[in-house]
């Protein structure tokens, strides 16, 4: 659906991007992050075509960004960080016109337009202007103005700022609706929420993609924890036999009680619970370690 191929971007002497790839399929959800000034805001602003890239090119379903701009645009819903609005127009008025900058045809306007304003929770609203919304109706607002379409490729920066608790979990579950017609990519500082709305990371670091895989694979580890009632005999060195141990950490867990972090070079914890067993170790606990999303992202940003 989506191809980005080895794209560079300099700003004078500032190397913004810098042989920038990743592929996202048709239906995925995908996180697109990185520290302020990484390269994220260039990376969407020339897979939208409003910015060119020095070097490289972007592929929608099969067009080029460059070569087929207004076709690619089109297929595009968009939402900004700080979506432009018109304060003194009504909510009605706002989506209709962009139905008309859209070129809705007639004969889908009102299904559209209806879609658009009950998927985003603001059919109480259409007569009020747009300058009388709180911050979170306005991004609703925003949203509705990019899925008027119903858009092939929808690009969402930050979509929940402003929003209370409630409207975060409406919004996500929206967002996950979507993703059955449209393609995703999400760009958002709250990791929590890319966590909770998408299938895969791309990560940017000074210009450069430093990781790109599934938030599945991602939060495996092949560190186990085993917690035992009491101390055993021999504990370390038995384990430290074992194959596929790399190391090993004595620890205390939070009640107290003996513990060891096991570091694997793939997963062992089938082998830890059948070694425990057969030395009648008394296990309390033994589970494989997971990586937080924002663990993962803090190591490379502090890497790099």
């Amino acid at each position: 659906m989506i191809h980005v191929h080895d794209i560079s971007k300099r700003y004078g002497s500032i190397e913004a991007l810098r042989g920038v790839s990743f592929d996202i399929q048709p239906g995925e959800i995908v996180g697109l992050l990185g520290p302020n000034g990484a390269g994220k805001s260039t990376a969407i602003k020339i897979v939208t075509g409003f910015l060119h890239p020095d070097a490289g090119f972007v592929e929608i379903d099969g067009l080029n960004v460059l070569r087929d701009l207004r076709a690619v645009q089109d297929k595009i819903g968009y939402l900004s960080e700080n979506t432009p609005l018109y304060p003194e127009l009504s909510v009605q008025t706002y989506l209709g016109m962009i139905a008309d900058l859209r070129a809705v045809p007639a004969s889908d306007y009102t299904r559209l337009l209806s879609d658009a304003i009950y998927g985003t929770g603001l059919q109480a609203y259409l007569t009020r202007s747009i300058a009388s919304l709180s911050k979170g109706l306005r991004q609703r607002l925003g949203l509705a103005q990019a899925i008027l379409h119903k858009p092939q490729f929808l690009i969402l920066d930050e979509p929940t700022v402003g929003l209370d608790p409630t409207q975060i979990v409406e919004i996500r579950a929206l967002i996950k609706a979507l993703a059955q017609d449209s393609t995703i990519l999400f760009s958002s500082h709250i990791l929590s929420e890319v966590e909770a709305i998408c299938d895969r990371v791309i990560i940017i670091i000074n210009g450069e993609v430093k990781a790109d895989q599934s938030l599945r694979e991602l939060s495996m580890s092949n560190d186990a924890t085993l917690v035992l009632q009491r101390d055993s005999a021999d504990v370390a060195q038995t384990l430290g036999a074992l194959e596929g141990v790399a190391s090993i950490q004595p620890l205390r867990s939070l009640d107290d009680y003996p513990a060891w972090r096991i570091q694997g070079t793939a997963d062992i914890t089938a082998q830890i619970y059948a070694l425990a067993r057969e030395r009648d170790w008394p296990l309390r606990e033994l589970r494989r370690d997971t990586v937080t999303l924002e663990s993962f992202f803090n190591q490379l940003a502090t890497t790099a």
